[in-house]
């Protein structure tokens, strides 16, 4: 077979004939679900000719160091998936196991997963949100001796708590700083619910980008939304009503970009010759659409790493990560 600079767990689930999530069960030596001997041999023997260089020949098998994942829900197609599959790589790197449990929201199931943690040799518990939020932590308040992060969530009543976050406030502010750059004179927003921080932040870095250049805060041209792609549409028909309509829209997810699209399309408007447009998130529809959807490029795969490598160094500093993400230029927004 030819070796491929980097192969992936596809890579081997491809040649091997089976699922990813048994290459990954493999791989990952888990006990719980059962795979006959010859499964798993094979699938060793194409990820070491393939040349796959985290065979689990190089963990001890009995009493497994790990790190748990609890997230309290999950989309596939939610680009949170980056942070999942980073702490993973990041953990093996360190020789120690990525286990993910996905809690649903219940506290209480949390709580319970928790204890089972502490019966076992675990390095410590990352807490994990598919959505940039706040968090009330007080249930979790003394529940473990295990050492604890927020990845993608923090709690301002828990400042000694470990978080790691993105930047939605300068992400947002890059997005309408470039489109300002473009030549946009008056930029819409279509952002989510408001009780959401992911929301707050948008729309504040937004506004301090518009301020920055000396524009108004037009309360006119923010249309709130349910982040679904349907209420997207119904707000950009909203926008293009008025006297004066916007010359740019920056849109607070890829998602709600899809309706913002699909409405410019019907009234007429060309993308982006008429309309410059902006996403957020960079989900992988981003770069499918027509034109290409400029976009921030959230920086997950850095904060999942950072995580679980704050866990397996012992760090025990209050430690806050926030980062910015990356701007992903593409033709919506060139004209």
């Amino acid at each position: 077979m030819k070796r491929k600079n980097k192969v992936t767990m596809n890579d081997i689930a491809r040649t091997a004939g089976v699922s990813q999530a048994t290459v990954s069960l493999v791989l990952n030596q888990s006990r719980n679900i059962k795979l006959s001997d010859e499964t798993r041999q094979r699938v060793i023997g194409v990820a070491t000719e393939l040349g796959y260089d985290r065979l689990p020949a190089i963990h001890t098998p009995r009493n497994q160091a790990e790190i748990a994942l609890l997230v309290s829900s999950l989309q596939s197609y939610d680009p949170f998936i980056d942070a999942i599959s980073q702490a993973r790589e990041a953990a093996w790197r360190n020789e120690t196991l990525l286990t993910l449990y996905d809690y649903g929201d219940d506290v209480a199931l949390a709580l319970n997963i928790i204890r089972q943690l502490e019966k076992r040799n675990c390095v410590g518990i990352i807490l994990a949100s598919p959505v940039t939020t706040l968090v009330d932590m007080s249930d979790f308040q003394d529940c473990t001796r295990l050492p604890l992060v927020l990845l993608n969530q923090r709690d301002p009543a828990s400042p000694l708590l470990p978080s790691f976050i993105p930047d939605d406030y300068a992400n947002a502010f890059q997005v309408t700083k470039h489109l300002l750059a473009c030549g946009a004179t008056r930029i819409a927003h279509i952002t989510g619910e408001s009780w959401m921080e992911a929301s707050r932040q948008r729309l504040a870095g937004y506004q301090a980008a518009l301020q920055q250049a000396g524009l108004p805060c037009d309360d006119s041209l923010v249309r709130q939304t349910n982040w679904q792609f349907n209420e997207s549409f119904t707000a950009t028909e909203s926008l293009l009503r008025l006297e004066k309509h916007p010359d740019a829209i920056f849109c607070a997810s890829d998602w709600l970009a899809i309706g913002c699209y699909q409405a410019l399309t019907v009234g007429g408007v060309t993308i982006p010759d008429d309309m410059l447009l902006a996403g957020y998130d960079d989900q992988k529809i981003s770069e499918q659409l027509t034109p290409a959807l400029t976009s921030i490029q959230l920086p997950y795969s850095e904060l999942g790493r950072l995580a679980v490598e704050y866990l397996c160094n012992e760090e025990d500093a209050a430690t806050h990560v926030t980062l910015a993400g990356r701007l992903k230029v593409r033709a919506s927004s060139s004209r």
